[in-house]
C-alpha cells in the first residue's frame, strides 16, 4: 500500500521554513520591544519574546519550571502528532495535512525555545482598544491546523 508521504512531509517543511524565515527576518530587522507600523490603528510588526504558549499565555513570572514543562509537553505533542499521521487511513488527505501543519508549527516554537529559551513574536493585531496578543507564523499553523482539524472530526461526511 503506497503512503502519502508527500501529505506529510511537505506541510511541516513549509511551515517550519516560512516560521524560522520570517522570525530571522524580524530578529535582525527589528529591535527587541522595537515596532513597525504597517497599517495604523492595525497592524505592526514588532518583535516580542515570549516565555509562555501560544498568545502570550503562561508567560512572565511563571518560574524556572515553565520552560523545561513547555519544551517536554511540545516534544509529546509532536511525537503523538507523527503517530496520529501515520495511524490515519491514506483517504484522510486534510486530515493528515492538518496535523502536519500542527506538526511543523509546534516544531517550529520548539526550534525557537531550544536556540532562545523563548518563542519570537511578530504579528501584533489591534483595533480601537482591543488588542489581540503577538503572535507567529507557528501559532498560525497551529491554530489554522486545529480548525482543519476539528472540521475533519466533527463536521466531515468522512469521519
Amino acid at each position: 500500500m503506497k503512503r502519502h508521504y508527500h501529505l506529510r512531509i511537505w506541510p511541516v517543511l513549509c511551515v517550519v521554513a516560512l516560521d524560522q524565515v520570517t522570525k530571522w527576518a524580524v530578529v535582525k530587522r527589528i529591535p527587541p520591544y522595537g515596532v513597525i507600523e504597517v497599517i495604523s490603528g492595525f497592524f505592526n510588526l514588532v518583535h516580542i519574546r515570549n516565555p509562555g504558549i501560544a498568545f502570550g499565555l503562561v508567560g512572565q513570572g511563571q518560574g524556572k519550571w515553565i520552560a523545561p514543562l513547555l519544551l517536554g509537553l511540545s516534544f509529546a505533542a509532536i511525537i503523538l502528532l507523527i503517530w496520529w499521521s501515520f495511524k490515519a487511513g491514506e483517504e484522510m488527505g486534510l486530515f493528515v495535512v492538518s496535523l502536519s501543519v500542527i506538526l511543523g508549527g509546534a516544531i517550529g516554537n520548539v526550534v525557537d525555545r531550544l536556540r532562545f529559551g523563548e518563542v519570537i513574536d511578530f504579528l501584533d493585531f489591534h483595533l480601537g482598544q482591543y488588542h489581540w496578543p503577538a503572535f507567529n507564523v507557528a501559532d498560525s499553523a497551529i491554530t489554522i491546523g486545529t480548525f482543519c482539524l476539528a472540521y475533519c472530526l466533527l463536521l466531515s461526511p468522512k469521519r
